[in-house]
């Protein structure tokens, strides 16, 4: 029984239970569990081949997976649509930039804006009442997160002009601009310089601080992993090997070996990088 002065433990954000996933007999994930925590920070790491990718597919309602649970929100979301769970409140950056390329920053960004229309094509056709309203607050938004990000120079340019860097930058901004609950960050400073990766890992921890916004981070980068994250869970061939704080799981002997061999170290933080 509880008591006044018990704390209180929020539900998971999302949960995952015993999911397993096959593509003609390979098996990408085999039972993965794990819940995410609201204000959380979750990391998936792993080698090429592990199923990082396949858990954000399988979030996302890109994949079904044959075994296991997967809750978001309150609610399954086995086989709901991939623009179902979005509308959720799950949004996702990725791996390979997926802007628009002769589109500006401001036109990216107002994408991200497309769940929080709710008017029809009459109300946007005669510019009146809820259209008006709707479209100020989405230009609003917009504003802010470009202040959050740092953007102002670039905000009225293509984006496929832009340095890398910068576009992953938008992509973030465009995931954030759907005012999400939980945010997957698929490899977000891949291919990043040193400056650049500094840049990403200082706004994520924005993210995280102000914003207070749950994530689950997929990354090679293992300096990143280990500085940003919460709790970190190391998987191989789609097996999930340990869970813990990034503190825990680089002194698991299973992740070491999957990762360097037995008898080495995995280097983590400056010298990481």
């Amino acid at each position: 029984m509880s008591t006044p002065h018990d704390p209180v433990v929020s539900p998971p954000v999302v949960s995952l239970r015993d999911v397993t996933l096959r593509f003609a007999g390979v098996t990408a994930l085999r039972d993965v569990t794990f819940d995410v925590h609201p204000g959380e920070l979750f990391a998936v790491i792993g080698p090429n081949g592990a199923g990082k990718t396949s858990i954000f597919n399988v979030l996302s309602g890109v994949y079904r997976p044959q075994e296991g649970e997967v809750t978001f929100a309150g609610t399954s979301i086995l086989g709901k649509r991939p623009h179902r769970i979005a509308a959720l409140g799950m949004a996702r950056t990725f791996q390979n930039i997926e802007l628009f390329t002769n589109l500006d920053v401001v036109d990216n960004l107002m994408l991200g804006r497309h769940h929080h229309l709710g008017y029809g094509w009459p109300s946007a056709v005669a510019w009146l009442g809820r259209a008006r309203r709707q479209e100020i607050l989405n230009r609003r938004r917009v504003e802010e997160i470009i202040d959050f990000l740092e953007i102002e120079a670039y905000r009225h340019l293509p984006v496929g002009m832009l340095p890398y860097g910068v576009q992953k930058r938008i992509e973030l901004g465009r995931a954030l601009a759907m005012e999400p609950t939980l945010l997957l960050l698929d490899e977000p400073v891949a291919g990043m310089n040193g400056e650049e990766t500094e840049d990403m890992a200082r706004f994520i921890l924005e993210v995280k601080h102000e914003l207070g916004l749950p994530m689950i981070l997929v990354e090679h980068d293992m300096g990143l992993v280990m500085d940003l994250a919460d709790r970190v869970m190391a998987m191989d061939f789609g097996t999930p090997l340990t869970t813990g704080t990034p503190a825990e799981v680089q002194a698991h002997p299973e992740v070491i070996r999957a990762y360097l061999g037995a008898g080495d170290e995995i280097v983590v933080g400056e010298d990481a990088r």
